[in-house]
């Protein structure tokens, strides 16, 4: 998962950049990246990081120009180098700066194609390089260097990609060109201001993005549409692939996106209230009498459930865990030992919230379980009478395959396992799992009714199909022990 931000405005836009990818900083914290364009020059600062520690004064005086595209990472299928940091750039044609939140599922038959056909380089592992190649080269074969140019150029690597994307680019002599996977399976939102100098525009991954820069969420950039917004500011947009099932990213709302941000007019907040208050009845049609003294959450993301479960239980809701604000978040972390040390120094409990007390602990999700198991026992050194476990989303069977780096499935703790087993596995005295029907239809909210979402990691069903043989490539990819060898000198 990453964050993207671009603008178009009517002057310099660098700060503004940067003021954007510090709130986007929760969706990747291994790179960040600004191009921005200067006549007919892009300036371009990347690297290994968190925002803050890319960009200096020095690196932001370079950054002129008044439009300009962001990114923070965190890695997916791809390798863990600095080569990795986006945008990328290619000069020919024109040249284009280009920065993806997602992945592609078609990557290695593209990198052939690109090479093979195409004739252009892919110097990385990164499917976004290979994105961007596509899209210089259908850009070329346009002929022009017009809106209604690039947006054919989008059509085509509509046809030709497959996945989940939402991209920002920058097109020397053009402007700003966005666009977003036929499926919306990935987030992207466009907000508009007005100032002294005339109307600008922002596209970024959440809305949290446009809030902070004084831009007005105008709407969800559609499935399949590409947006591009000129130089002087003349906004055009298109649908420009073939209708598809429209099926955003449910775990954007369980997890990735910020609690104030807006996906797809559903308020994330709404959401995971929602979440809690369903799972919340599921708890009490399954034990009237659960005996819980203190519903705690497992922060950051769970506290919206855990505030409705506690409400609907009808008992206390208590913050029983101090976290360190400097760890990152510990299942993208890149090993297994790293993410067990990583617990311990984030989370720290209070004794007196836990001592003598059945404690229902909420957490948003349960991935590897490395993280639950570890709290879970933190909370019986704390005391705990009882530790029951609850968690707003269904148990995560499958991979994710479309721009969150879950891992291979047989890392996944739910992963060919019972809920009992899971139970026993976790160490706590009752495990429970919100179905996946109730968070579709807390996500949905009474607004979307019947709204369709991107599940696969609950349900195992991808929208997008599969081809035979890919979750053996992404295991090689994903897994831990991949991941470690790469690393290896």
């Amino acid at each position: 998962m990453c964050g993207i931000i671009g603008i178009a405005g009517a002057t310099d836009v660098a700060a503004a950049l940067y003021d954007g990818l510090t709130v986007l900083q929760h969706r990747g914290q291994d790179a960040a990246g600004i191009a921005t364009m200067d006549g007919n020059k892009v300036r371009l600062h990347k690297g290994n990081g968190l925002v803050k520690e890319v960009f200096d004064e020095a690196a932001m005086s370079l950054l002129t120009g008044q439009v300009g595209i962001g990114h923070c990472r965190y890695p997916t299928a791809g390798s863990e180098g600095s080569d990795e940091a986006q945008p990328f750039y290619v000069n020919s044609p024109y040249g284009i700066a280009l920065a993806h939140n997602g992945n592609l599922i078609n990557t290695d038959a593209l990198r052939r194609l690109v090479f093979e056909e195409d004739k252009r380089n892919v110097n990385t592992e990164s499917d976004s390089e290979v994105l961007l190649n596509v899209f210089a080269h259908e850009l070329a074969q346009q002929g022009a260097l017009t809106p209604q140019a690039a947006v054919a150029a989008v059509a085509g690597v509509h046809r030709r990609c497959t996945g989940g994307y939402a991209v920002v680019s920058m097109v020397l002599g053009l402007g700003l060109v966005a666009f977003r996977d036929p499926h919306g399976i990935r987030p992207l939102v466009l907000g508009k201001r007005e100032g002294a100098g005339g109307t600008e525009y922002a596209i970024a991954s959440e809305s949290v993005a446009l809030d902070i820069l004084g831009f007005v969420r105008e709407r969800d950039i559609k499935p399949g549409e590409a947006v591009v917004v000129t130089a002087n500011g003349q906004l055009h947009a298109e649908v420009c692939a073939e209708p598809r099932q429209h099926a955003p990213c449910i775990f954007e709302y369980v997890y990735f996106a910020r609690p104030d941000s807006m996906i797809e007019d559903i308020s994330v907040h709404k959401a995971r209230m929602r979440m809690g208050v369903t799972l919340g009845e599921k708890i009490l049609r399954l034990r009237p009498d659960h005996g819980i003294d203190t519903v705690i959450p497992i922060p950051d993301t769970s506290r919206d459930a855990a505030l409705e479960i506690a409400n609907v239980l009808g008992v206390k809701y208590r913050e029983g865990f101090i976290k360190n604000r400097y760890v990152g978040r510990t299942f993208i972390m890149p090993g297994q030992g790293e993410r067990v040390k990583s617990v311990r120094r984030k989370l720290n409990p209070i004794p007196l919230e836990f001592k003598g007390r059945v404690v229902l602990l909420v957490d948003d999700s349960i991935v590897r379980g490395t993280t639950s198991q570890q709290i879970v026992q933190m909370a019986r050194d704390a005391g705990a009478k009882k530790v029951y476990l609850a968690s707003a989303a269904p148990p995560v069977r499958h991979p994710n395959i479309y721009g969150i780096d879950m891992p291979s499935a047989d890392e996944l703790v739910a992963h060919n396992r019972t809920e009992a087993q899971i139970e026993a596995l976790l160490g706590c005295d009752w495990l429970i799992y919100q179905d996946l029907a109730d968070l579709e239809a807390a996500v949905a909210g009474p607004k979307h009714p019947g709204r369709r979402f991107d599940s696969s990691c609950f349900s195992g069903e991808y929208v997008t199909g599969i081809e035979p043989g890919y979750f053996e490539r992404i295991q090689q990819l994903r897994s831990d022990d991949a991941k470690r060898k790469r690393r290896a000198p």
